[in-house]
């Protein structure tokens, strides 16, 4: 059998240098990700902007609350909305309606049909 050598100066720097390219290809990545969303952001916050103009409402952003309007006050009217909407689905009949179907027979699902008999020995 042969020994086979094995430089390991070269392995080493092989190892290196492919986990160097995996870690600096997801960094950039995740750098094209963040811009995608910072653009993505500002095209989304221009629409808004102009769909409000067009409307002749505020923008979100600038709307301003009255200072008697605490967020405690806001969170009350919130969770009396949502459940004033959602009333309609609270409430179950609470009754089971478990129904056995009684099924024709059927081969497809019979083991029976899956088994083969054993050939005969002479």
């Amino acid at each position: 059998m042969e020994n086979i050598a094995i430089n390991w100066s070269e392995a080493l720097r092989i190892t290196l240098l492919g986990f160097s390219v995996v870690v600096l290809t997801l960094v950039l990545l995740i750098g094209v990700i963040k811009l995608f969303g910072v653009a993505f952001a500002a095209n989304h916050k221009q629409k808004v902007a102009k769909k409000s103009a067009e409307k002749g409402v505020a923008a979100p952003s600038e709307v301003a609350l009255p200072e008697m309007v605490t967020p405690e006050i806001v969170a009350a009217i919130a969770m009396a909305i949502r459940l004033a909407a959602g009333e309609e689905h609270d409430r179950e009949s609470e009754v089971l309606t478990i129904q056995t179907i009684k099924r024709a027979y059927s081969p497809w699902n019979s083991k029976i049909h899956g088994l083969t008999r054993l050939p005969e020995r002479k």
